[in-house]
This record gives C-alpha cells, sequence and structure tokens, in this order.
C-alpha cells in the first residue's frame, strides 16, 4: 500500500509538473512579442552601414551607438568639445526613443564609448543633464578609434512600460 501511495504521488507530481510548464510556456510566448520593428527618426543620422538605427521587440528598445553627427547636414562635429559631442550624441538617442514613443527615463542601460577616458569627467557632467531622476545602469570603456574620429559614441537599451 506503501508503495502504491509513493507511486500515485510521483504520476500525480509529474503530471502538475508537466501541466505547469505547458501553462507557462503558453503565458510566455503571448506575454511577449518576438516581432522585429526598426525604430528610424529623420531627426538622427542615417545609419553608415547595414544596421538599423534602433529595433524594438516587445517592450525592449535598442539603440545603435550614436556619434556627434548633426542629422541635417550629416556631417560629424569633429572640432566639438566633449561636452558638445556627448550632447549631440544623446540629442540624436532622443530622437530615436521619440520615434519610438518613448522619452530619456525609459533608457535603462547605456553604453559609453570614449576615445580618451582622461574626458570622463567632463563628459559625465554633460551626460548627467539627460538623467535627472533615474539614471540607467552604464558601462564606459575608452576605445582606441571610433567612426569618422569621434570622441565619444552612446549606445542604449529602452523598455516601454
Amino acid at each position: 500500500m506503501l508503495i502504491m501511495d509513493r507511486f500515485q504521488r510521483l504520476i500525480l507530481t509529474t503530471i502538475g509538473v508537466v501541466g505547469l510548464a505547458a501553462c507557462f510556456s503558453a503565458r510566455c510566448v503571448n506575454a511577449q512579442n518576438f516581432e522585429k520593428k526598426v525604430i528610424s527618426s529623420p531627426d538622427a543620422p542615417e545609419a553608415i552601414g547595414p544596421y538599423s538605427q534602433g529595433i524594438q521587440v516587445g517592450k525592449t528598445v535598442y539603440l545603435s551607438g550614436q556619434i556627434a553627427i548633426d542629422p541635417k547636414t550629416k556631417q560629424i562635429a569633429a572640432d566639438a568639445s566633449i561636452e558638445d559631442q556627448t550632447r549631440l550624441a544623446l540629442d540624436n538617442l532622443k530622437a530615436l526613443l521619440v520615434a519610438a514613443g518613448l522619452t530619456m527615463d525609459h533608457i535603462v542601460a547605456t553604453t559609453v564609448y570614449l576615445k580618451n577616458v582622461s574626458e570622463f569627467a567632463k563628459m559625465n557632467a554633460a551626460y548627467a543633464t539627460y538623467f535627472k531622476n533615474t539614471p540607467p545602469a552604464r558601462a564606459t570603456v575608452e576605445v582606441a578609434r571610433l567612426p569618422r574620429d569621434a570622441k565619444i559614441e552612446i549606445s542604449a537599451i529602452a523598455v516601454a512600460p
């Protein structure tokens, strides 16, 4: 009798686990839309290669790295200070967020690529003016060179409500 009880419990447990897994899988598939949607804006620089300005998958928006290119003239602000280049890169990200119906407050993570890490404090001061409430997580790295000899490139991940 004791063996039968253990066997019955094992069967019921197995059925329960399989049922929960099936239910969970169905809900996960329905809970998130996995279709890729391209995000683009004429108010941000055009992609200069085989990539999109941004991609939205479900509620998550991945924004390609932006440098200090003026979207109207398509020219880089090469002689601009690190502060001005930082602001222009962030303005370009902001334009893409607007195209996705989001704001800078929706950014949860950024990656900052600096040509010269000794300019970190100046970059950080300009960067901070864009994130007053809850700043996103951030990684900052020094790199040998950036496209068009920019001083800074910033990429971001945002999440829609």
